[in-house]
């Protein structure tokens, strides 16, 4: 674990019609509680797009802020991706949907990618991210909080149990909003992991691929 990361509050023009954003995380000194509802101390503005249950944290590797700092010329550093955790060895977006990971006190849930929008591309100040972002398809991992708990920079990501069915995060975002309808069967196996209101927009995704077969 690199860094446990909160939210400073930003007001810039790229916030957009809330005209807030806590997208702009900074490494906490000392241990975090991260609860059902997120990490103490973190602040949530979009609540309509961020901060329920299944979203209440999200993860990030330093190999992809380091991909992105290649990629842009510019040095992305822990919390600049929005998320609450920067892990380092771990490939956050090849996790299976529905593996539990213990980290310090907490246990916590994998539950599926995160969607680029507007306000990261601003937050960044690069045009187009949005598009280069999804079309790189390594999106990092939102995850429920299964047991409540403090996690601290430098504590071990220990995995816990993981689902049979072998889907992985970035194998749904690549369904979902890449296109990639040949994922469409093997995606199906994860659809009893998935949160109830991704289920249903990845369970649609999945009978129109059937139904156009």
């Amino acid at each position: 674990m690199a860094s446990v990361n909160l939210a400073v509050v930003r007001t810039d023009d790229w916030t957009g019609r809330h005209g807030r954003s806590g997208i702009d995380k900074r490494p906490a000194d000392g241990p975090v509680l991260f609860t059902e509802t997120g990490a103490q101390g973190d602040v949530v503005c979009d609540t309509r797009h961020h901060g329920t249950w299944y979203q209440a944290a999200y993860a990030f590797d330093v190999d992809e802020l380091a991909f992105w700092s290649a990629e842009l010329g510019k040095e992305l550093v822990p919390g600049n991706a929005g998320e609450n955790l920067t892990l380092t060895g771990a490939d956050t977006s090849s996790a299976l949907v529905g593996e539990r990971w213990a980290i310090g006190d907490a246990v916590l849930r994998v539950t599926g990618p995160r969607t680029p929008c507007r306000v990261f591309a601003g937050f960044w100040d690069v045009p187009g991210l949005v598009k280069r972002f999804t079309r790189h398809g390594r999106t990092g991992a939102y995850l429920a909080v299964e047991r409540p708990g403090e996690i601290s920079p430098g504590d071990r990501v220990r995995l816990l149990t993981q689902p049979d069915h072998g889907v992985a995060v970035a194998e749904v975002f690549a369904l979902t909003t890449c296109g990639r309808t040949d994922l469409a069967e093997h995606v199906a196996g994860c659809l009893p992991d998935l949160p109830e209101e991704w289920r249903a927009t990845v369970g649609a995704k999945v009978a129109a691929s059937r139904a156009s077969a």
